[in-house]
């Protein structure tokens, strides 16, 4: 799947969760997919820009965008499209793997910032599934709290490995 196709499913999602201005979906996207999605604030005002223009979106009275059953169908479409696998780029797994250079100290001290941002996501995403559960029940909770579960797996998973590669790292 293209970056562009990625961004329309992160556009009409978005919009498909509730109508919003421009604005708000941007802060929406940020805020609410931030968590284990980005997307470029570039992209966002062209494709609706794009989206609009293809009949996909409408600006309502209220200055809301909102889909059409048209955008609707092409996010059940693009969303049925098998997920393109890319290899991901870690900064500090690149670092890591070329210890030897940098030395364990600085290895040290990537790990411990790897632990760091893990406990803090933890921290959100307990905030998030807070929120959401003092939210009244809806279509979207239990889709929402799969995504929260899954970003507070990765991160004890990111911790495990933090503790694991210290103690590794203390005996070099």
């Amino acid at each position: 799947m293209t970056r562009t196709s990625q961004t329309d499913l992160a556009v009409l999602g978005g919009l498909s969760m509730e109508p919003m201005t421009g604005y708000a979906l941007r802060s929406a996207i940020r805020s609410t997919l931030g968590h284990f999605w980005s997307e470029s604030f570039g992209q966002i005002y062209p494709t609706l820009a794009r989206l609009t223009r293809d009949g996909m979106v409408v600006r309502g009275q209220d200055g809301r965008l909102r889909l059409t059953p048209s955008g609707r169908q092409h996010l059940r479409s693009r969303l049925a499209e098998p997920v393109e696998v890319v290899p991901p780029r870690n900064g500090v797994l690149l670092r890591i793997f070329f210890g030897r250079e940098l030395g364990p100290e600085a290895c040290l001290r990537l790990v411990d910032q790897v632990a760091s941002e893990a406990t803090r996501s933890l921290e959100v995403l307990a905030g998030v599934r807070a929120e959401v559960a003092d939210e009244p029940e809806g279509p979207d909770r239990p889709y929402v709290l799969l995504t929260v579960s899954a970003g507070e797996e990765a991160a004890r998973a990111r911790l495990r490995w933090a503790v694991e590669a210290r103690a590794t790292l203390v005996l070099l």
